[in-house]
């Protein structure tokens, strides 16, 4: 990210890692962290996978996996890799050659998991596969399914077993001359998810797929995949992410690229401002942000809109947004645009102007862009 020297506090210094390919998608070193979801389709169903797919590129995913757990599966991935409009990691566990055949049919990147592959004698035969077709490949570490022996080595999943059995299987493809690999250690509990993650981050120069695993349903997942992957993030740990949810995967999408947006490391539409309302509002704040959280869903450029209902915080936080809207009396509010008060409207009018001014300023700082790209 862009240093802050006024507001240092603001700074986030990541981790230096190497830079991998995921098809066309840079993960790792300056390049931003990437946006990734899961389809829990039934990979056969080749035309509702790709919609699922698409829905999830429209929400800003870079990447999507495609779980392959047979060789209809794997048939198909040839089918939706082709259709995709972001490139395709397909998930691979227990058979290794759905890993071969994954990667024969044109996937961007293997996830393989050390618990459950096979020896090494399997591994060695998906690198070979990997390097044919040109895939990269990511390490899938996880807490409920480690190697028997390090369970018996350690009692029970800990940071230091999930850490040992990333870099054993490390090991093994940097003895295959095998170099474009990403790693992931992760792990339900938000403690050890944390705890792996700072070891594994300190021990290898790989970029890293950050993701708290089975987190729960959207509001529990939501604030568990926030607090372990938002501290994680802070500490600069991180180079593309997974918010997994027992959800639509077009809500992890929108809530990865929500986490990135509130620490600055990536942004995306628009980013609403709003008070949790009380008896001083001048209008309905709670269904205000609701509708134009829905009627801004089309904009991609990152803005500011600050929709406050009251003057007690209204004027201040309209000073930092792009555009703004304080409740007022008798009906109306005021307007703000870069900061500064503009005009009055009524509460009738306000959500139908309120998206013309931030389609108006969207415009705006795409054609500056533009300008500034050709010059």
């Amino acid at each position: 990210m862009t240093l802050n020297h006024i507001r240092p506090w603001r700074n986030i210094y990541r981790r230096t890692c190497r830079q991998i390919h995921v098809g066309p998608v840079p993960v790792g070193g300056d390049a931003p962290i990437a946006v990734q979801s899961m389809t829990n389709t039934d990979t056969t169903d080749v035309k509702g996978t790709v919609e699922q797919i698409q829905r999830c590129a429209d929400a800003g995913a870079d990447i999507m996996r495609v779980s392959v757990p047979d060789q209809p599966s794997a048939k198909a991935l040839k089918e939706i890799v082709r259709d995709s409009p972001v490139p395709i990691v397909a998930d691979i566990h227990f058979h290794y050659k759905r890993g071969i055949e994954a990667a024969e049919a044109g996937a961007a990147c293997l996830r393989i998991n050390p618990g459950n592959i096979g020896d090494e004698k399997r591994v060695k035969e998906v690198i070979r596969a990997a390097k044919d077709h040109g895939c990269s490949i990511r390490i899938g570490v996880n807490a409920g399914s480690l190697e028997k022996h390090l369970l018996e080595k350690y009692g029970e999943p800990c940071p230091e077993a999930m850490v040992e059995s990333g870099l054993e299987h490390i090991r093994i493809l940097q003895d295959n001359d095998f170099h474009e690999f990403k790693i992931s250690v992760k792990a339900s509990d938000v403690f050890l998810a944390a705890a792996a993650y700072q070891g594994i981050a300190d021990a290898t120069d790989a970029p890293i797929h950050l993701g708290i695993t089975e987190a729960g349903g959207l509001m529990s997942g939501t604030i568990k995949s926030a607090i372990g992957l938002g501290n994680l993030l802070w500490m600069g740990i991180g180079d593309t992410i997974r918010v997994s949810l027992s959800a639509d995967p077009v809500e992890e999408i929108r809530v990865g690229y929500e986490i990135l947006k509130s620490l600055g490391l990536r942004h995306r539409g628009v980013n609403i401002i709003s008070c949790p309302s009380c008896a001083r509002q001048g209008f309905d704040v709670i269904e205000t942000v609701k509708v134009l959280e829905e009627r801004l869903e089309h904009i991609k450029t990152p803005m500011s809109l600050s929709i406050i209902g009251c003057v007690v915080n209204g004027p201040g936080e309209a000073l930092m947004t792009d555009v703004g809207f304080t409740g007022g009396g008798a009906g109306h509010g005021m307007v703000y645009l870069a900061g500064d008060q503009s005009h009055k409207i009524s509460n009738e009018e306000m959500i139908e102007h309120i998206v013309e001014q931030v389609e108006a300023k969207a415009a705006e700082i795409e054609a500056r862009e533009r300008v500034e790209a050709a010059e």
